[in-house]
């Protein structure tokens, strides 16, 4: 480096950052930066004048307590400042400051000695260049300075400021003043106070100074590493509510589109309609116009006979003139045309459930907790909990937060969720599964998907356990021959078993006990018990009657009903209403509760096979058909809906269909014959699960089915004349 340069870079160093120029009387304030002491006092009154009591540095906005005597003077001078403004002297001619330190002339130094570390005169430079002692010492002019130089001028020996010691260098250290002093000082101010050397005193000092910096600078680093972060987290921030933005212009527009859409279809629907009132006038005005041209025309030309009034003419028109009067005058007269009156009605006005949330809660560090440690079961409560956290991880609650959790069932019907918050960034989800199968659960926090989530919850179903068995086959007590229909009392337990063959209902106890029997003049097809406790039994023959029997077995009424021509099966809706399926006319018929009445009566289009049995729960018709091989499922009016299962011996198929109930648990339970087994499925169809022969010996056939108060499944097994109790 050449000099001029650095010069260049030691004047900037020695630059004062209020006036931009070399620093006159630098002083240091506490922050450790250095000013003019003129700029400072100026920079302090210009405070005074705001009324303030502090002036901030320049450099790092560090606060300070403005002197009373409104200078800074008192603030300590820099060493290195002052050192660097006199080396910087040397280059600038004008600049007089250094002098001979030689003579007592006080001439202009032109050269300096580093040898005897003195600034010399002209003519002491001569009379040291003439004297042996002196004459080998290296001297540099002043306008010779090489990079070298001025790098030793700057780190010359001090030299005392104590008047005759001025020749002395401070080579002592003076623990006792904390200051620095000459050899004749230790002598004259300092002879009893400890003393070390300059040197040592400063190694131990800036053992001292290198701790506190190393400490400066982890701290300094960790402030970098936190201005990173503060910056990574600005960058994200940005994104983040850049992105946010773009959600809100996207669902905007989407929903400006949708508007857009709907405008259409509506402007179609006017101009459907607009077409269509129109066609209606356009038709009328048409019959009108036409019957006006014909009258017209008939008028005409009998208005000119009778003008003209010629006898013959008169007579032989006549017979013509007056049919064709008649004719028109008989014509069906169209009314007037009015059109329905149109209205724009809005039922609901637009009402956009969007806002801006701003939160310290990271969706991406939030939790579920719970949700894998417990079984899940259905018509069971089951809970789990959601846990806020902050991007730091901690858990945090925010007011505004908006927690969601869908929760899809098998057949993407969303299920009913209860969320309880807690105000303490921790929310306990409810819900209670209404029947088995993958569930999907999705949660979202502010509209951000939590970790892990969607993820699938697998609701077990409750299963049947075997209880036991009673009956046989014969014509005795609790045995059966032919075993049509079952139903159980949600009043009393009590199971009627239709025995066919032997003309009877039996009755028993919930545990299989035998009560008693109604005998019957016919063989009964079909049993129910009403709500009030009465059972209803179908017995088919010539006047289709149905029979009600007390509880006891004592024979209230029949009833006669016009509109069953050959019955299969009957039950009982929940309201009361009878439900019969029909052989004849292959129709499914819903009777008043009295019987006498019929409420509907349909039928599944396009199938020629008649329904075997039909109940009625949640609104809909479940019918079995045995010869189609399918439960048809229709909406309460009795329109068609779709079919479940079709032929097979697969989960979710059938072979001859009879009996079916629906348990507590929202199951459709279907008796599948030919299969010989229970089919259990959800009211969609999806199979769930079966009941089969390893509860059943030889060869069987599971004909009917019933569902107590407790939940408990009865079944009648046709072949082996036996009933099955579930648990």
């Amino acid at each position: 480096m050449d000099v001029q340069q650095l010069f260049k870079i030691l004047k900037k160093e020695a630059e004062c950052p209020l006036c931009i120029e070399t620093v006159k009387n630098p002083k240091t304030l506490p922050c450790l930066h250095s000013f003019c002491l003129e700029c400072l006092d100026r920079h302090a009154n210009f405070a005074r004048r705001q009324l303030k009591a502090t002036i901030k540095c320049p450099v790092c906005q560090t606060s300070f307590q403005i002197p009373e005597t409104d200078t800074f003077e008192n603030l300590p001078s820099s060493f290195h400042l002052n050192r660097l403004v006199d080396v910087l002297a040397l280059e600038d001619g004008s600049v007089q400051s250094q002098r001979c330190n030689s003579c007592d002339e006080n001439n202009t130094a032109t050269c300096y000695c580093f040898v005897c570390q003195d600034f010399l005169c002209a003519s002491c430079f001569e009379a040291h260049q003439r004297l042996k002692a002196t004459r080998g010492h290296r001297n540099v002019l002043m306008d010779k300075l090489q990079a070298q130089d001025v790098q030793e001028l700057i780190h010359r020996p001090v030299m005392c400021s104590q008047q005759y010691h001025e020749d002395q260098p401070l080579e002592f250290y003076c623990e006792d003043c904390k200051v620095l002093i000459c050899h004749k000082c230790t002598v004259v101010s300092h002879d009893r106070h400890s003393k070390t050397d300059t040197q040592k005193a400063a190694q131990e000092q800036k053992m001292q100074m290198s701790d506190a910096v190393a400490k400066v600078k982890a701290e300094m680093v960790r402030y970098e590493s936190e201005i990173k972060k503060q910056t990574d987290l600005r960058n994200k921030n940005k994104i983040e509510i850049l992105n946010e933005e773009k959600k809100m212009t996207d669902t905007v527009e989407k929903l400006i589109r949708d508007l857009r859409e709907h405008e259409r279809k509506m402007k179609d629907k006017f101009r459907e309609i607009y077409e269509a009132e129109q066609k209606h006038h356009a038709t009328r005005l048409e019959n009108f116009e036409l019957v006006a041209t014909q009258l017209k025309s008939c008028f005409e030309r009998c208005q000119s006979i009778l003008e003209r009034n010629f006898s013959v003419e008169i007579l032989q028109t006549n017979h013509a003139i007056l049919g064709r009067c008649n004719e028109l005058l008989n014509v069906r007269k169209s009314d007037l045309y009015i059109s329905p009156h149109i209205h724009y009605l809005v039922e609901k006005n637009l009402d956009l459930m969007d806002r801006v949330v701003v939160t310290k809660t990271d969706p991406s560090k939030c939790l579920a907790e719970g949700q894998d440690s417990k079984e899940v079961k259905e018509r069971k409560e089951t809970y789990f909990f959601i846990v806020t956290k902050d991007s730091d991880g901690f858990q945090c609650y925010q007011q505004d937060d908006k927690i969601k959790v869908n929760i899809l069932t098998p057949e993407d019907d969303q299920l009913k969720t209860d969320i309880k918050d807690t105000k303490d960034g921790k929310y306990t989800v409810t819900y209670t599964p209404q029947g088995a199968g993958e569930h999907r659960v999705e949660i979202l926090v502010n509209g951000q998907p939590l970790t892990g989530s969607p993820w699938i919850a697998q609701v077990h179903q409750h299963q049947y356990q075997f209880a036991f068995q009673f009956g046989s086959q014969g014509k005795g007590q609790g045995e059966f021959d032919d075993i049509c229909d079952i139903d159980v009392s949600q009043k009393t337990g009590m199971i009627a078993v239709a025995d066919g063959r032997n003309q009877r209902i039996q009755l028993f106890s919930s545990e299989g006990k035998f009560r008693r029997e109604i005998k019957l003049e016919g063989e009964p097809r079909s049993v129910a018990f009403t709500d009030s406790g009465d059972l209803l039994t179908l017995v088919p023959g010539s006047d289709n009657k149905l029979r009600v029997f007390s509880e006891e077995g004592h024979f209230i009424k029949h009833i006669n009903d016009k509109h069953l021509d050959k019955p299969s099966r009957l039950s009982i809706a929940s309201d009361g209403r009878i439900i019969i399926t029909d052989m004849s006319d292959k129709k499914i018929k819903v009777l008043s509760t009295a019987g006498n009445v019929l409420l509907q009566s349909f039928s599944a289009p396009d199938c020629d096979k008649f329904p075997f049995y039909a109940i009625y729960h949640q609104n809909k018709f479940f019918a079995s058909y045995y010869h189609a091989n399918c439960v048809k499922v229709f909406d309460k009016t009795g329109v068609y809906l779709h079919d479940i299962g079709c032929k097979g011996s697969n989960a979710g198929k059938f072979d001859g269909p009879c009996g079916v109930v629906i348990d507590k648990y929202n199951r459709l339970i279907v008796c599948d014959r030919g299969n010989h087994r229970l089919q259990l499925l959800t009211l969609g169809g999806k199979f769930l699960s079966k009941i089969d022969g390893k509860y059943f010996k030889n060869v069987f056939w599971l004909s009917c089915v019933a569902i107590n108060s407790g939940g408990n499944l009865i079944v009648g097994d046709h072949v082996n004349s036996r009933i099955s109790v579930f648990h």
